[in-house]
């Protein structure tokens, strides 16, 4: 377990790395690079538009490689995931800016940027079936918050190389070459995934499913004609990580530079140190779901993030490092309560044979609302001389709405006196 645990934990950091990595460029830099003919305040909204079709874009892969993974296993889908995103991430890296090439760089650039999400849209899901379809049921919820712990660590790594960067670069060379230089590291990053996962073993459910003859034939048309009600509910309950996240991790960067005049340096670090506290608290707040259950954590976090956006817009607004740095941390503590226990909750919502499209597609849907949205309209809200009120808003709407789904779902945690039953004994309930 330990081993497979730390193969999902190892690629899951490497996609997100590529991920994440882009989404620090769209705040800082990618603006004036490829939109130089729009006003600040649109050039940024101009980048984060390309960096939601990022969140477009996963769904579509995580029904292509939802398919594969219900069809033909999981591991296919850990290879194909991590070699797409990676080469789209190198190729933005090399690519010309405005000023070179044109209209045609901002147009490549969104193209590059559909890739990397087509990529991470099967990347998800099959990390983490990796791990829970071979956890002991009693611990499937603190093993499987190892592929959990690599979007923090992804995130760590990325904005680590720009707070290097940026600390020791002059600003005209990481406008010129400097931010490159995090998306030419995916390539060496991508090629140890792979050598990784290729000595990974197929999960033993899957292994039944394909020796009894019971694989979904069209797991994307099962999922939607059987399972379109649970899919709704998991997408709508998962919107509000997604938007506290990349509220404190991308926007607010933005926001902070742009407008509150903090440094980026300062404003990197502040969002890093809180990151990292996340990072190390969620093997903690699994293994509590592994104790009393998924859904009572989730109720609590998303609870917790309705009740503290407007209090982190004060904080935030303060342009104080110590302040900010608690509304930052507070949000994302929020956050780690429900994502936490995610890798156990999603796959015992569904049934095996459609486990990897169905967890796939709610985990991606909720990207869409939570991940796309929040930067663009946050930024839009944040256009006007006062505190942005209308963020605060907005990122309450989500996560109250996260609330009702989660109050919707059923708890999914297997009975304490069958805890030592493998996950392949079908102990989870039916799907709603």
């Amino acid at each position: 377990m330990l081993r497979l645990a730390s193969a999902s934990l190892a690629g899951t950091a490497i996609e997100f790395y590529d991920f994440f990595v882009y989404g620090t460029a769209a705040a800082l830099v990618l603006g004036p690079l490829f939109f130089p003919s729009f006003s600040p305040l649109a050039g940024t909204l101009a980048a984060f538009g390309t960096f939601a079709a990022g969140f477009v874009a996963r769904p579509l892969g995580s029904f292509l490689f939802g398919h594969i993974g219900d069809r033909y296993g999981r591991r296919p889908v850990l290879l194909g995931s991590l070699l797409t995103t990676g080469l789209a991430t190198v190729a933005v890296g090399c690519l010309p800016s405005y000023a070179s090439i044109g209209a045609t760089a901002p147009v490549l650039l969104l193209a590059l940027r559909f890739l990397q999400g087509i990529g991470l849209g099967g990347e998800w899901s099959g990390a983490v079936l990796l791990t829970a379809e071979h956890a002991p049921a009693a611990r499937r919820a603190l093993w499987g918050s190892f592929p959990q712990m690599g979007p923090p660590l992804g995130f760590l790594l990325a904005n680590g190389m720009m707070l290097a960067l940026t600390a020791t670069l002059t600003d005209a060379q990481f406008l010129d070459w400097g931010w490159r230089v995090p998306f030419w590291i995916a390539g060496v990053l991508a090629a140890g995934g792979l050598l990784l996962r290729t000595s990974l073993a197929e999960t033993p459910q899957f292994r039944d499913l394909a020796e009894t003859g019971l694989r979904a034939a069209a797991p994307a048309a099962e999922v939607l004609r059987d399972h379109w009600r649970l899919l709704l509910l998991t997408a709508g309950a998962l919107s509000a990580g997604y938007a506290v996240f990349y509220s404190v991790t991308t926007w607010a960067l933005a926001y902070g530079t742009e407008r509150l005049g903090v440094s980026r340096t300062v404003m990197l670090g502040l969002v890093m140190a809180a990151v990292a506290v996340k990072g190390a608290l969620t093997p903690l707040a699994a293994l509590l779901g592994d104790r009393v259950g998924r859904r009572p954590l989730c109720l609590v976090g998303s609870a917790v993030a309705a009740g503290w956006m407007f209090p982190f817009l004060t904080l935030l607004c303060t342009g104080e490092p110590v302040l900010m740095f608690l509304g930052i941390v507070v949000a994302l503590l929020a956050f780690v309560t429900v994502f936490s226990v995610l890798a156990a909750y999603l796959p015992e919502l569904y049934e095996p044979r459609v486990r990897c499209t169905g967890a796939a597609v709610g985990y991606n849907l909720a990207g869409l609302l939570g991940g796309a949205l929040t930067p663009v309209v946050a930024t839009a809200l944040s256009d006007g001389d006062g505190p942005p009120w209308g963020v605060a808003a907005w990122l309450t709407g989500v996560a109250v709405l996260s609330t009702a789904c989660f109050a919707a779902l059923p708890e999914t945690r297997p009975c304490p006196a069958r805890a030592g039953v493998p996950e392949h004994a079908d102990e989870e309930p039916a799907p709603v």
